[in-house]
């Protein structure tokens, strides 16, 4: 009866506040129970796919273990990993993960090679912000798609892939003209207050994920989904759900720049990650529906990270490293990465910082791979490139866009 309920309620009640105070042990509530379950299964069927022999499973992401120097480190310290083991159906052909250290001199550096652009995408109020790729559609995110619409909407610029392989392979010498696809916001910009624009973009299947930067008064971050129509004749985001996303640091005009899915996850990645100013910090998580769920460690990375490529068959991505000498806050006393594998030639005449840096899901988190950065030949400290999109061309190398500094520029990056 009710009376009874009430009473094994009060018992069940005081010995959870019995057990926490006498074992220092906090019970987990059902749904933290849960998630911590489905993580344990996840790790057991991993470990357990890994020691049998070629059987994988198929769509499962694959995950490395660290070594013992990696399990203990510093804030400051980097941390590294081996070539992990795929888990993948048997047959399936696996690429080594590009470049190796092998492959990469470490202090080579590489020349960007621009795109020429043409119709409203090449007028640098364009700012983009992020790249992804639709099938064989590279979308590209404007900070401010508003700018190119109407009725409180915008557009997304488009390109083929044919078209940008038909320039790189000197099919073709013309300029490369995006497509524009509708961008149905539903009055986001409206919604938040002191609303600076869309910083990055992620797709899986149809879905479309962007993180929104404002500045009401401090800095927030926020996460919104969409749905892409099949024909890309439209873009629509549902704003009835905003997931906000704080700062990791108090700095002015930072948030989270990087989204990516792994398996049926969505991370975002902090732009400032710097020993001195966010000695601890995380990559946040969720789920596909925008559900919280436990950050992960994220490395200490000097200077900013702009964006991120999808990520590889092994549990890799790249992300975009750079510094603008005129941001001073984020210069450190030493940068690790430096250190480790030297300067290139313009990277030691100029203060400004252009590279790849490669990193890895591992079982303590996000951490750095054992690619060597690969620097970009840099033009010189008045033409910084502000590069804020990165994506990759399978079997090619990389793409990446610049904001509106020095102008908009959509380069490409042949594999070293």
């Amino acid at each position: 009866n009710t009376s009874d309920r009430n009473t094994r309620s009060r018992i069940r009640s005081k010995s959870r506040r019995h057990i926490t105070r006498f074992t220092g042990l906090k019970l987990l509530t059902t749904k933290q129970l849960i998630h911590k379950v489905e993580l344990l299964l996840i790790l057991f069927i991993t470990a357990c796919t890994r020691s049998a022999s070629t059987q994988g499973i198929p769509g499962f992401p694959a995950l490395v273990s660290p070594t013992a120097s990696q399990a203990v480190s510093s804030a400051s310290a980097l941390q590294v990993s081996s070539e992990p083991e795929p888990v993948l159906p048997t047959n399936t052909p696996i690429k080594k993960s590009v470049p190796s250290t092998t492959e990469t001199s470490q202090s080579q550096e590489i020349a960007v090679i621009h795109l020429p652009l043409d119709g409203p995408i090449a007028d640098p109020l364009a700012e983009i912000s992020g790249m992804a790729w639709y099938a064989d559609d590279l979308l590209l995110l404007p900070q401010y798609p508003d700018r190119f619409g109407d009725d409180g909407n915008g557009y997304i610029f488009g390109l083929n892939k044919k078209d940008i392989l038909s320039y790189i392979q000197g099919a073709t010498g013309n300029p490369l003209t995006p497509y524009l696809i509708p961008l149905i916001t539903n009055n986001l910009e409206a919604m938040l207050n002191g609303f600076e624009g869309f910083e990055a973009i992620a797709i899986e299947g149809d879905q479309i994920y962007l993180t929104v930067e404002t500045k009401p008064a401090g800095m927030m971050g926020y996460l919104v989904s969409g749905k892409i129509s099949p024909d890309l004749s439209h873009i629509i985001l549902d704003t009835s759900r905003l997931i906000s996303i704080t700062p990791q640091t108090e700095l002015t005009n930072y948030s989270d720049e990087a989204l990516l899915v792994f398996g049926n996850r969505l991370f975002s990645i902090y732009e400032v990650n710097g020993a001195a100013l966010n000695p601890t910090p995380l990559a946040h998580q969720f789920d596909l529906s925008l559900q919280v769920l436990d950050p992960l460690a994220f490395p200490n990375i000097e200077y900013r990270i702009t964006d991120a490529t999808s990520v590889n068959e092994f549990g890799r991505f790249w992300g975009i490293n750079y510094f603008f000498p005129g941001e001073s806050a984020l210069k450190p006393d030493a940068d690790p990465l430096e250190r480790q594998y030297g300067e290139g030639p313009s990277h030691s005449r100029f203060e400004t910082v252009e590279r790849l840096v490669e990193f890895q899901f591992s079982y303590t988190g996000i951490i750095l791979s054992d690619t060597p950065p690969i620097q970009l030949e840099l033009i010189d400290d008045n033409h910084s490139r502000n590069w804020e999109a990165i994506a990759r061309l399978e079997g090619f190398g990389f793409l990446l866009s610049t904001d509106k500094f020095p102008e908009t520029i959509l380069g490409y990056i042949p594999y070293p």
